[in-house]
């Protein structure tokens, strides 16, 4: 079965929903792994009242037997606490920034409920429940995936903060209320939100995503589409808000000259490593070279736009009157950025999956064993 995953549900309705397709019969899924992400989505300074209603938490319908996988598709359902959408007022105008206005001429409708029900992005907690489950695959293959914030209204963290942080990581980022890993970057963090709080303003920043332990040749340089470059990129400009996605050195890639942007090649010292005898002396590249992973570690960053509900308004017009008015508002987050560091590493997650799953397909979980050994093994000569 093909690895594909979709999901369904709105804002304020009953539940979100999803089904994950492809994961290989014999996987023991830890379920409690799945709904940590979930809370973790959930965190973050400057987050709104929502995440005071909800606690997000999934329940499997199917795909499990015994606390394996069985081959078949997972179904599941992140159920909405706050499902009150009908008893609110009607937007009488579209929200500068959201979906709504062409969301609203697309449909041909006047009320931007129809549309921002589901462009909303609580939708993207069923994508981090559908990500909490497939990403354990190529867990149990050593890879690991790992999502910390780097700016947030233009305050940013050193810039050696996740090589500083070294084994501690997940501790520093369970202990900001930024998901970051720079203790001294938690104040002025802070009360930047604070100021933009105080101005009814909202904050965009940037997130970073990495991922170590992947095998080379995940992806394709011989389809466009089948990029890994075009599949991460997608998959992170996926989510709601995001504007801007670059790996390795990115942008700066383009300021400087080739001898300072490649990663030349060498050989392990010591003899070959975990993929073959070969390495690179940096990692410019982020990881991918050709459209494929390189074995070096997957950098990707990925920056959010302020989030468009202002409490101040905007200018907007009235769908009845013609007439300029400030844009409705309701309640929504100064920033969401450090959630949206959890979605992009769900995302990346996701990715990385079916990529690694297109490679070495198997009915089981053995079976895919196999073949990722049997690969490992042929790099050892190459």
């Amino acid at each position: 079965m093909t690895f594909a995953w979709r999901t369904a549900g709105e804002s304020h309705g009953p539940s979100l929903v999803a089904i994950l397709e492809g994961i290989p019969a014999g996987l023991e899924l830890d379920l409690a792994r799945a709904n940590r992400e979930l809370a973790r989505r959930q965190r973050g300074y400057g987050r709104g009242a929502r995440m005071q209603i909800e606690k997000d938490e999934l329940t499997l319908l199917s795909g499990m037997r015994a606390g394996k996988t069985i081959g078949s598709p997972l179904a599941l359902t992140v159920p909405n606490r706050d499902d009150s959408i009908e008893s609110l007022p009607v937007p009488t105008n579209p929200r500068p920034g959201h979906a709504d206005l062409a969301g609203c001429q697309k449909l041909g409708v006047r009320d931007p409920r129809a549309v921002l029900e589901r462009a909303s992005a609580r939708e993207t907690a069923a994508r981090v429940a559908v990500a909490g489950l497939a990403r354990q695959v190529i867990e149990a293959f050593g890879v690991e995936v790992f999502a910390h914030v780097i700016e947030l209204g233009g305050v940013g963290v050193r810039e050696d903060a996740f090589e500083a942080a070294g084994e501690d990581r997940a501790r520093l980022r369970r202990e900001s209320e930024f998901l970051c890993l720079d203790p001294a970057a938690e104040e002025p963090l802070r009360a930047r939100v604070d100021r933009a709080r105080d101005d009814k303003d909202s904050l965009g920043g940037v997130f970073e995503v990495r991922a170590s332990g992947l095998p080379p040749g995940l992806g394709s340089y011989a389809s466009g589409p089948e990029r890994m470059t075009s599949r991460l990129g997608a998959a992170l400009f996926s989510i709601p808000a995001i504007k801007g996605v670059e790996f390795g050195l990115g942008f700066e890639s383009a300021r400087r000259p080739g001898s300072e942007v490649h990663d030349a090649i060498g050989l392990q010292e010591g003899g070959p490593g975990p993929f073959g005898r070969f390495r690179r002396a940096t990692n410019r590249a982020g990881g991918l070279e050709g459209g494929m992973t390189t074995g070096e570690p997957l950098v990707c960053r990925a920056a959010m736009k302020p989030i468009p509900t202002l409490r101040r308004g905007l200018p907007t017009v009235d769908f009845e009157t013609g007439e300029e008015v400030r844009a409705t508002y309701q309640r929504s987050d100064v920033t969401s950025v450090p959630a949206a560091s959890v979605v992009g590493e769900a995302m990346v997650a996701l990715e990385l999956t079916a990529a690694f799953l297109e490679k070495f397909a198997g009915d089981s979980l053995d079976q895919v064993r196999d073949g990722y050994e049997a690969y490992r093994a042929r790099l050892g000569p190459l």
